[in-house]
């Protein structure tokens, strides 16, 4: 979505809400927005950080009603989307970080090998301010990087990396464990990108890919999780003959 200045019914569509859903989060001041005459406008890098907060902190019937609206709203898939967007190559199973700021520099350094990512500095850059805004740790160990808002001039192609730190970094998850498994979502387009977001965070939720991704013992059984883990997760959400 290239407009910057959005209005009621362009960020309802952007947040897969209904009006009437926005209209009672402008009411009750739960969504960033600003008030231009009688008009209500939104700023999408704003609700960018918003959108990707709900989702980081929704219980697993939320996140598969955002999942649901996403995939109709946008036309994105309700197949397994995992394996274009990572192979093997794009999973790290020893990063070295013992920070969270060393371990953003090591994720974009990773991410920079694929030859996708235009200008790392910018994107550890933009990882940091999300941060700053609110924490992508998740609980159970788990963080989802990404910048604070999508450009399509930031990478090549939309795709993800995984890291495995060698020891567990307090990352600000809101359980107040150690995190030791980091995404990092490098997305042009934004639906995708919190429509890929929600579909992690459900994996996480209801399966035991956690677990399975610490004691696998190399990129490419971390690999297989990943996409067994999906593939599960894709059929409870749309059991055969219901699939899209």
């Amino acid at each position: 979505m290239p407009y910057r200045i959005l209005n009621t019914d362009e960020a309802a569509k952007y947040l897969n809400l209904s009006r009437s859903d926005l209209d009672r989060l402008v009411k009750d001041q739960e969504v960033p927005f600003e008030r231009r005459g009688d008009r209500v406008v939104f700023r999408r890098r704003d609700l960018d950080g918003w959108a990707s907060q709900r989702i980081l902190s929704a219980n697993p019937k939320r996140l598969a009603e955002f999942h649901r609206r996403s995939t109709e709203h946008a036309g994105l898939e309700s197949n397994a989307i995992l394996p274009e967007l990572i192979q093997p190559d794009q999973i790290a199973p020893e990063i070295a970080a013992k920070t969270k700021p060393s371990v953003l520099r090591e994720m974009v350094e990773f991410a920079a090998q694929t030859g996708w990512v235009f200008d790392p500095a910018e994107l550890v850059e933009s990882l940091q301010a999300r941060e700053e805004l609110c924490s992508t740790g998740f609980p159970g160990g788990l963080a989802f990087l990404h910048p604070r808002a999508q450009q399509p001039y930031r990478f090549e192609v939309s795709f993800l990396v995984l890291g495995r730190t060698l020891q567990p970094i307090y990352f600000g998850a809101p359980d107040g464990q150690p995190t030791d498994l980091f995404f990092l979502l490098c997305f042009k387009d934004d639906m995708l990108h919190l429509h890929a977001l929600a579909r992690l965070c459900l994996i996480a939720h209801k399966t035991d890919l956690l677990a399975q991704l610490r004691a696998a013992p190399d990129a490419a059984a971390m690999h297989e999780c990943l996409i067994a883990a999906e593939r599960a997760v894709v059929e409870d959400l749309h059991p055969a003959g219901k699939a899209a």
